[in-house]
């Protein structure tokens, strides 16, 4: 019996430790994302984008259906991840989180509190 506890019990922290996904390096981002090639954006809402970042600090936005607007604006590498000035708006920034298979999340960082904004597909 008391394997069987000790079992459950290694069972229940590995999977915690498994679903705990570290964010992903800034060099990491910028080689699995900001190399020119199309990749996609959804928001929370739903609405889909393909998103082109390219190394020379561009990015650039398209909605794949009826809601959303094309966009353009710049990126850049921070000590956490990435931050993102979309047209004259503010900056912004966020950390990328390894989600499933080809799926990560995009997270804004408010002082210590992480909120999802979307989630990226390759």
């Amino acid at each position: 019996m008391f394997n069987l506890i000790l079992f459950i019990f290694a069972e229940v922290l590995g999977g915690s430790a498994a679903l705990a996904a570290e964010p992903m390096a800034p060099a990491e981002i910028r080689a699995t994302f900001f190399d020119g090639q199309p990749f996609t954006a959804a928001s929370l809402s739903g609405a889909k984008f393909k998103m082109i970042f390219t190394p020379d600090g561009k990015m650039t936005r398209e909605p794949l259906e009826q809601s959303g607007i094309k966009s353009a604006g710049t990126w850049k590498l921070n000590a956490k991840g990435f931050c993102t000035a979309w047209g004259h708006s503010a900056t912004n920034c966020f950390t990328v989180l390894p989600s499933g298979e080809n799926k990560w999340s995009v997270q804004k960082i408010a002082t210590t509190i992480a909120t999802t904004v979307a989630v990226w597909s390759k």
